[in-house]
């Protein structure tokens, strides 16, 4: 009894290797028709954003965002590619998504959060309402 009621003992924190795997599988369950629109935008995760992204967003702390878009969004004229634009990514930050994962009192799994955020990035990237990305969300296959 004493071994089950111990075992988060054990646990860490996901990695950001394990991070890259649960952004993936969060991708992977996404409706396909979605998951081919951004199939050649690179999700890379960090630990936290960099100093250029605080500086730009306006930050006040390196926990003040879970993730972002980076590049130059289809509703901007993202599907021009203008020489010289660094490629568009996805980027989720692990230890905020993680802090707010422990916060969070709605009883959301990490997964949940990751996909959240992931659909999140990716709607930015094509202009989509919150509604749309609601739509989207609720039609992934978290099970």
């Amino acid at each position: 009894m004493a071994d089950e009621t111990n075992s988060w003992t054990n646990l860490a924190a996901p990695t950001l290797d394990d991070f890259e795997q649960m952004a993936a599988a969060a991708f992977a369950a996404l409706p396909p028709e979605f998951r081919s629109l951004v199939s050649d935008v690179p999700c890379v995760v960090a630990d936290f954003p960099d100093e250029e992204t605080m500086t730009e967003m306006k930050l006040e702390s390196e926990f003040d965002i879970l993730g972002l878009f980076r590049g130059v969004g289809l509703p901007q004229g993202g599907s021009l590619g203008y020489t010289g634009q660094m490629p568009n990514h996805i980027w989720l930050y692990r230890r905020p998504i993680l802090d707010y994962w422990a916060d969070n009192e709605d009883g959301e799994t990490l997964g949940q959060i990751i996909t959240h955020v992931l659909v999140h990035e990716i709607g930015h990237h094509f202009g989509f309402s919150d509604e749309d990305m609601e739509a989207i969300e609720a039609s992934a296959d978290t099970d």
